[in-house]
């Protein structure tokens, strides 16, 4: 069968799903929200008032931040892999959270939900042998 001899190239796909969304998380989610300042970050962090954490928004926005971007550079490297990908599937699912009690639905949602699910089947998988983590 065709796809059969597709599986030697496993490891070529997680250092490529592994860099993709990295790389993502770092130029595109991550960074602006660090450079955004302490307006943003308060901002991002009141996401975490619809599991009851009212207090500190502006550091839990930070931190929301500076896990998508060490988080990102973690996925390309492939180093403290599985906590790396642990801290992004807890961002992917307040912000999920957030944009479904904001009225989004599905589709607001979406984006979150998919990355997370993503992030998720490659905390199960493991970095591949192309990382520092080498499983």
């Amino acid at each position: 069968m065709i796809w059969t001899g597709l599986s030697k190239y496993r490891e070529l796909g997680l250092l490529l799903m592994r860099v993709g969304l990295g790389t993502m998380f770092l130029l595109v989610h991550g960074g602006p929200k660090l450079l955004g300042g302490p307006g943003l970050w308060e901002k991002v962090g009141q996401a975490t008032g619809h599991f009851g954490i009212e207090f500190a928004p502006t550091a839990f926005g930070f931190a929301a931040g500076l896990a998508e971007s060490l988080g990102g550079l973690l996925l390309i490297a492939g180093f403290l892999f599985r906590p790396a990908c642990l801290l992004l599937v807890i961002v992917m699912i307040t912000a999920a959270t957030h944009h479904l009690s904001q009225g989004q639905g599905w589709i607001g949602a979406s984006h979150a939900i998919e990355v997370g699910v993503a992030v998720l089947g490659l905390l199960l998988v493991g970095p591949g042998k192309y990382s520092i983590d080498r499983k």
